[in-house]
């Protein structure tokens, strides 16, 4: 990401006063920096909020360096569903870092570049460290600064919206970041500044929160990583003048390709990684070692968990066991003619076409996972075909009334290695919600 998109994402209920202050700055403070777009969701105001914008910034919003989101529902603000929400906008934007930007925060001058040369390192986040005491000390307003990947906010699914009032999930938000493998880094304390304003306007729309306050210290207990399970902001919402309407569905929790080895997985793991999504595909035996284990004993998966979309073993046999460890997620089954596909099953066990088939003696787990799988190590024709139909009838069996969950693939690419026909974009594009891509749908062919 030489020059990544980047979200200020701003959730706003009767806040204008604060917004007043803070956008102005915050707009001219991150001129420099061309490919930043500031979002404010109008989560219900009651204000003068869309008013106020439509008249002081139009000329930003014409420009898209300003996009002004709206959502009126009746109800209460819901911190945790408004932030994600927001943020979800910002992905509607082109984003490729979210930033959460409270409304009565200043981001400081060049704070965009700065987040921009921040991710340049892989693996880490940004968070805001509150320093409550000291020359350094800090305004309280600016502990919810918390920058992310795209694809860090979907693998941990967000900020877990059972916080409805104002409490720890910006805390919970980046434990999960940080149980997951992410690095926590220090926005530094130029950056942070705030409007300095009274508790009352903290608890107005929640004032039972004053007196029942979260409990901080349970939010660092257990291992919890994924949240929501899809309904992650979820919602409708209007753009700028009413110019669009987006239905903010919920999103899969993982995508797991659930086909037998050697009916194209290594292709849709191909197209995954085209339409954005990071996936994995047998990596090595110790790492389906781990998966099988961790699913087994565990009832989840670390392992899974660190990766958006998987698929080939042992994913295709664990697909009811991923189904209740992630509810939420998309299952894709890849089938190919039966007979093409023992052909290719037999080369993959025969030495002389796999380069990799002497390997599997000394890794014992590969052979297991085979036969887990076959109940043998070695290849029968009439034992997998077996096996095979039976994989196939009962993923179609398990899923039969939740036909949104389950794509069927038929891969039928003719034999040897020709490209003449099965499924591609169309139907993988139209299933994930995803616009089709303009280059050819891969066929990653084995080479035995």
């Amino acid at each position: 990401m030489n020059r990544p998109r980047i979200a200020f994402c701003t959730t706003c209920k009767n806040r204008t006063q604060h917004l007043r202050q803070t956008l102005p700055k915050n707009l001219a403070d991150n001129a420099g920096y061309e490919n930043a777009v500031f979002v404010v969701l109008d989560y219900g105001s009651e204000d003068d909020l869309c008013e106020y914008i439509y008249r002081e910034h139009g000329a930003e919003l014409k420009s898209g360096r300003l996009a002004l989101y709206h959502y009126h529902t009746p109800g209460q603000f819901r911190m945790a569903h408004a932030k994600n929400m927001a943020h979800r906008c910002g992905m509607l934007e082109g984003a490729d870092i979210l930033v959460n930007l409270d409304a009565d925060n200043f981001t400081g001058p060049g704070f965009a570049a700065d987040v921009a040369r921040s991710f340049r390192t892989p693996g880490i986040f940004l968070w805001a460290r509150m320093i409550k005491e000291g020359p350094e000390r800090l305004s309280r307003g600016i502990s919810g600064r918390i920058a992310v990947t795209e694809k860090q906010f979907l693998l941990v699914g967000g900020y877990d919206e059972r916080f409805e009032a104002w409490g720890p999930d910006d805390k919970d938000f980046n434990l999960r970041l940080q149980r997951l493998g992410f690095i926590p880094i220090e926005i530094e304390n130029r950056f942070l500044s705030s409007v300095r304003h009274n508790e009352k306007m903290r608890f107005r729309e929640y004032p039972e929160a004053r007196s029942n306050p979260y409990d901080f210290d349970a939010v660092c207990e257990g291992d919890t990583i994924i949240v929501n399970f899809g309904n992650v902001g979820c919602g409708t919402v209007l753009k700028n003048y009413g110019e669009s309407i987006s239905i903010l569905e919920p999103v899969p929790t993982r995508i797991f390709g659930i086909g037998m080895h050697k009916t194209a997985t290594t292709s849709l793991h191909h197209a995954l990684e085209i339409l954005g999504y990071e996936s994995a595909h047998w990596k090595a035996a110790w790492w389906v070692r781990s998966i099988w284990r961790e699913m087994n004993w565990l009832g989840r998966s670390k392992t899974i968990e660190h990766h958006y979309a998987l698929c080939d073993l042992p994913i295709p046999v664990l697909y009811d066991r991923l189904d209740a460890a992630y509810p939420g997620s998309k299952f894709i089954l890849t089938i190919r003619r039966e007979d093409e596909w023992l052909k290719t099953v037999e080369k993959h066990w025969d030495p002389l076409h796999n380069p990799w088939r002497h390997g599997w003696d000394a890794d014992p787990f590969t052979h297991r996972m085979h036969k887990i799988v076959y109940g043998r190590e070695d290849f029968d024709k009439a034992t997998m075909l077996a096996r095979y139909r039976r994989h196939n009838a009962e993923v179609i069996a398990y899923f039969r009334n939740r036909p949104k969950d389950l794509l069927v693939m038929d891969m039928d690419f003719g034999w040897p290695y020709r490209n003449d026909g099965g499924a591609g974009w169309p139907e993988l594009c139209g299933f994930l919600r995803k616009p089709i891509p303009t280059v050819p749908y891969p066929r990653s062919f084995a080479k035995y």
